[in-house]
């Protein structure tokens, strides 16, 4: 199958998922209302990441299928974790569900994807990352999702980037969700007719874990294969931590996120706009780094981590300097 017929089609899907999702939405009263914790001014229907899971889950029955002997396994165990996160957030998005609940379904699906990883021979320590990143993304993800285009066009680019290193069947799967996202996104940004709600931001979250560790394998520097993820990782730990730090509930909504008090200044398509360029491109150092030796990769990747967290710290003072 051509990659790029495989791709476009999937973003086709996704468009009119979402559409159809969005008439769903509308009809059964799904809509996220403004308040002092949220970064938007209209009430928006929500949900619409169902779409992206969808065309990701095609993937998986397609990588299945074609699978070679005793490869099918953890792409099935993978894709009933994904269900799993998808189906819970699909529940909080018609009615709110206890965090304990929410989470307990999350670990559930991260031990799922390391039993996967541990299927396909990986060393234990890239099931035991397996396991916590994905139960990280999955959160990470969600507290991202904040401001029109941020979450799904960040997962965009890094699914774009890791399917350049992925080994054919799992680049696949990362095609899947590049255009998923790429399908969902007109609805989304610039002006966001529906967001992607529990639904979607946890399931890309999730996706990503998986992709990542995947790609780990396929390098000498494993490390290198999170740099996709760098904006969002730092953003979320270094603003979670300081809430636990602080004394505050980290899991409740709020807009102390480095990106909300951005967009609060510079608006949403800005902000979006200067992440997507960010996350490029640290994708296409990674790209360009993936297999070189040394020292090098190293100071790449931290170079980036250490240009994201300074930037934080600016925005964060800024913003303290303003309040």
């Amino acid at each position: 199958m051509p990659v790029l017929a495989y791709g476009v089609g999937l973003a086709a899907l996704a468009a009119v998922l979402t559409w159809l999702t969005r008439v769903y939405a509308l009809r059964r009263g799904l809509m996220d209302a403004p308040g002092e914790r949220r970064s938007h001014s209209v009430a928006t229907p929500r949900g619409g990441g169902i779409a992206i899971v969808v065309t990701v889950l095609l993937g998986c029955v397609w990588q299945a299928w074609n699978a070679e002997p005793g490869q099918g396994t953890p792409v099935v165990l993978f894709a009933v974790g994904l269900a799993l996160v998808a189906g819970i957030g699909w529940l909080d998005d018609h009615r709110p569900l206890s965090a304990r609940l929410r989470f307990s379904i999350h670990l559930i699906a991260a031990g799922l994807l390391a039993i996967a990883l541990w299927r396909l021979g990986y060393a234990v320590w890239l099931v035991v990352a397996g396991f916590c990143l994905a139960a990280s993304l999955i959160n990470i993800w969600n507290f991202m999702d904040g401001i029109n285009g941020l979450a799904a066009s960040q997962a965009a680019i890094a699914a774009a980037g890791l399917a350049l290193v992925l080994p054919a069947g799992w680049s696949l799967l990362a095609i899947a969700l590049c255009g998923g996202c790429l399908g969902f996104l007109p609805f989304n940004f610039p002006r966001a007719r529906i967001f992607l709600g529990d639904v979607g931001s946890g399931a890309l979250g999730y996706v990503l874990a998986a992709l990542t560790v995947v790609a780990a394998t396929r390098t000498t520097v494993p490390i290198l294969s999170l740099m996709p993820l760098t904006l969002f990782s730092v953003d979320a730990g270094f603003t979670l931590s300081r809430r636990v730090l602080s004394g505050e509930p980290w899991w409740q909504p709020h807009t102390t996120h480095a990106y909300q008090r951005a967009a609060r200044r510079l608006g949403h398509t800005r902000v979006t706009a200067a992440c997507a360029i960010f996350t490029l491109t640290a994708t296409i150092a990674m790209v360009l780094s993936w297999h070189l030796r040394g020292w090098f990769p190293l100071v790449i990747a931290a170079t980036c981590f250490a240009f994201a967290s300074w930037t934080w710290v600016r925005l964060q003072a800024r913003t303290r300097l303003q309040g």
